[in-house]
């Protein structure tokens, strides 16, 4: 990626802007292990100069693959390329809708021609091993639902009110959105560059003009891995679904906070050595239960990052101890303490 900051320490506006954009169009393939070519990486010095535009960046790639085919179904250098062009394009755009229908033209646009099923939702099952879950699978939304699925969260989504939350709440939101999102793996190849270009888009619509890409830019693979590990859970082994990985990349993304981004915190056998206590024979009520009565100043960001759970589940399981009238808060959320209520 050194080979844009050239552009950012210029402080030329218009280039900085466009270096920005290759950046994050360029690292984004990090998530599928790509690396685009020498011959893109110059072109896009041109694009960025002002010497062509992005459309003649474009008919450059698909003319210089024309001439020089890749030998093997390996080699996905190709692919990464083109790839790389769309999504540069598709940033510099100031067009957005939040509809499924986005969601599926985004997809199209990026991988016509690479994929023959591009912007359409499979319809076969799929799994797919994952280095951060030692070699085990997601299990993604099945292919008789996807269409419904994908409306409903939308549908869902729209109706939702961001009126009156806080800065956290708001992230934490976001963050239960594209996770759901994501899960769903609506089409066959291709997922978290379409999630993540959707996600850029619609932070700008939510008002986040701000947005520091350069996370997708050196962090894309951190980010598919903290949604795997949003999406997975073994109780069997011990291992939940939390998001915090996924809310540490959207702090550091939208509230410029700078929380340690280490793929290797994230893989589910770094949960074996670390000394906290997991819920593994008693029911995670009890577990949480059992932490109050241990501190009864004990906040629910605190459980969460005992139990490696997101901070939504936590809440949902004090409110269910609260509810069935073993806890009572006494004081505010701040400064009080929890009551046991023994029966």
């Amino acid at each position: 990626m050194e080979n844009f900051d050239e552009y950012l320490r210029q402080g030329e506006p218009n280039k900085a802007e466009k270096a920005k954009v290759w950046k994050t169009a360029i690292g984004l393939q990090q998530v599928d292990g790509l690396k685009p070519s020498e011959y893109l990486i110059e072109t896009a010095k041109q694009n960025i100069e002002g010497d062509i535009t992005i459309e003649e960046v474009k008919k450059r790639i698909d003319s210089y693959y024309q001439q020089h085919p890749t030998k093997t179904a390996e080699d996905r250098t190709e692919e990464a390329d083109k790839v790389s062009a769309r999504i540069a394009e598709m940033l510099s755009e100031q067009t957005f809708t939040f509809s499924p229908a986005e969601y599926l033209s985004i997809h199209r646009r990026l991988f016509t021609g690479i994929y023959k099923f591009a912007g359409k939702i499979r319809d076969y099952n799929i799994t797919k091993k994952e280095w951060v879950l030692n070699g085990e699978t997601v299990l993604y939304a099945s292919a008789d639902s996807l269409k419904a699925t994908l409306e409903y969260d939308f549908e869902q989504e729209k109706k939702f009110s961001y009126k009156g939350l806080s800065e956290q709440e708001i992230i934490e939101h976001i963050a239960h959105f594209i996770s759901y999102l994501w899960q769903i793996h609506i089409f066959g190849e291709g997922n978290t560059r379409t999630t993540a270009i959707f996600l850029i888009k619609y932070l700008r619509k939510l008002g986040f003009k701000e947005v520091n890409n350069d996370l997708f830019a050196e962090n894309s693979w951190y980010f598919r891995n903290a949604l795997v590990r949003a999406n997975y859970e073994d109780l069997s082994k011990g291992i939940h679904k939390t998001e915090k990985f996924l809310l540490r990349f959207l702090s550091n993304l939208l509230l410029k906070e700078t929380h340690s981004l280490k793929n290797r915190e994230i893989h589910v056998l770094a949960d074996t050595v670390n000394d906290t206590v997991k819920p593994q024979n008693d029911t995670v009520n009890d577990t949480v239960f059992s932490l109050i009565k241990q501190n009864n100043k004990i906040t629910a960001n605190e459980i969460s990052e005992r139990l490696k759970m997101s901070l939504s589940t936590i809440r949902r399981k004090i409110k269910e101890l609260r509810d069935n009238g073993k806890i009572e808060r006494i004081g505010s959320d701040k400064t009080g303490h929890w009551k046991i209520i023994e029966k």
